[in-house]
């Protein structure tokens, strides 16, 4: 289907979505230079033919005229008689001589007409089919760069993603690592809570057996030291002026001297 200008101003490209592309500006400027010169080629392409057809309609009517004439001639040179030399045929040469003259500059003109429109014609199409290459060439690339940049956006984006996955995976093993090593401090903390709570527990504890055992031995250093003999028979201590015993329970008393054999009374 042969390209008008109406179809070059009704084109209409597919926008992309990850880039504009050229310049809408200069793509319709050059489409507008496109419309102007399919335009200008359209309108001399007709004017070619109006002046062909006017060319035919002058060579028809030339053709016509000069076959009247002919005719109308023909009766008038019938009737001259031979022995007379007449040189009034003569004349009718002349007449027909400008319109044969007229006929070959028509048909000189017709050609000279049919080559240049065909000139046109074919330079018109040559033009035309330049342009129409031009254009094609043009959306071509236009439409390899922007999916070029479409694949290289999208490879970006890949990667971009691949990576934000790792980094939330590394984020991942780090927060099992930070709970797993909180836990194990604050086990620890409690361990070390629980065994102080229980050394404060038996520290705070009375140690009564441990201060029963040596009742006996104080005892029987009680009565040797009043027994005669062994330094003076002053008062005893009691168990609560000895360290480390209990105060609760009373102090053991000096038994009689007469309770020891051999000792004097």
């Amino acid at each position: 289907m042969a390209l008008t200008p109406e179809d070059v101003v009704n084109k209409r490209f597919q926008s992309t979505k990850f880039r504009e592309g050229y310049d809408q500006d200069e793509v319709d400027d050059f489409l507008d230079e496109i419309v102007v010169e399919l335009r200008r080629l359209t309108q001399e392409n007709d004017e070619l033919r109006q002046r062909l057809v006017a060319a035919d309609a002058r060579i028809a009517e030339l053709h016509r005229g000069g076959g009247s004439q002919a005719a109308m001639e023909a009766p008038a040179s019938a009737p001259v008689p031979a022995p007379t030399p007449a040189p009034a045929p003569a004349p009718a040469p002349l007449a027909s001589a400008p319109a044969a003259d007229e006929s070959e500059n028509t048909n000189n003109l017709l050609q000279l007409a049919r080559r240049l429109h065909e000139e046109h014609v074919r330079d018109g199409m040559k033009k035309r089919d330049e342009i129409i290459a031009e254009g094609q060439a043009e959306a071509s690339r236009i439409v390899n760069e922007a999916q070029s940049a479409q694949a290289g956006q999208l490879q970006a984006l890949e990667q971009e993603r691949v990576a934000l996955e790792q980094r939330v995976e590394e984020l991942r093993v780090f927060e099992r690592e930070y709970r797993a090593q909180l836990r194990t401090y604050i086990q620890s903390q409690l361990q070390e809570l629980e065994g102080s709570s229980q050394q404060q527990a038996a520290a705070s504890q009375p140690s009564a057996p441990q201060a029963s055992a040596p009742q006996p031995a104080m005892a029987s250093s009680a009565a040797v030291g009043s027994a005669p003999g062994f330094g003076d028979s002053g008062p005893q201590p009691s168990y609560g002026q000895y360290p480390g015993s209990a105060p609760s329970q009373p102090a053991p008393q000096s038994p009689p001297p007469g309770q020891f054999p051999g000792y004097g009374s």
